[in-house]
């Protein structure tokens, strides 16, 4: 299972549990943007929400079924730019999946390349996974750049897929396995 050492360091970033008391101001700012949550499950979202997601969140994975979600703080700072998770899908077929968000304030840096590969990092060494998804909005370009850019490739495009928001949406799914990881 997982029980990562905290923080968890990358190049210009920390990954930490998030705080429920500490991180509401951060998470509130993008987590109430309409335009960031366009392409993520959840919808703005007011104080009450967020407080209730940051309560929730779980730093340690024990079993399949689990998710783990942390935050993302600049390391020369300390800010809380956004927060990731990853998920622990089956024992058996041993897969998972990534996703992010960071604030728009810190868009265009690199910082979900960076933090995205510290979680196949994660996954790969941490939990033995041998396979691991992202599944994204066909919408959301700069996020399959992203997946692209940490060797992620394209398996699928879904059609229609999901009544998501309102509106049928098509999905997106990258993947990559446990070899082309570490021989990337």
């Amino acid at each position: 299972m997982l029980h990562p050492e905290y923080p968890i360091r990358t190049e210009r970033l920390l990954l930490r549990p998030l705080d429920p008391a500490a991180d509401v101001d951060a998470c509130l700012e993008y987590q109430s943007d309409e335009e960031v949550c366009r392409y993520i499950p959840y919808t703005p979202s007011n104080r009450e929400q967020v407080i209730e997601r940051l309560e929730r969140a779980v730093s340690v994975i024990d079993e399949p079924g689990q998710v783990f979600n942390l935050a993302v703080v600049l390391a020369d700072t300390g800010e809380l730019i956004g927060d990731v998770v990853l998920f622990f899908h089956s024992a058996e077929h041993r897969s998972g999946e990534v996703g992010y968000v960071i604030n728009p304030r810190f868009q265009g840096n690199g910082y979900a390349t960076e933090v995205t590969r510290a979680l196949l990092t994660l996954a790969f060494d941490g939990l033995d996974l041998h396979r691991v998804v992202g599944r994204i909005d066909a919408r959301n370009a700069a996020s399959a750049a992203v997946l692209r850019r940490v060797g992620m490739r394209q398996e699928a495009h879904l059609r229609e897929n999901e009544w998501f928001k309102g509106e049928w949406g098509d999905e997106v799914v990258f993947a990559i396995l446990a070899d082309e990881w570490r021989a990337g």
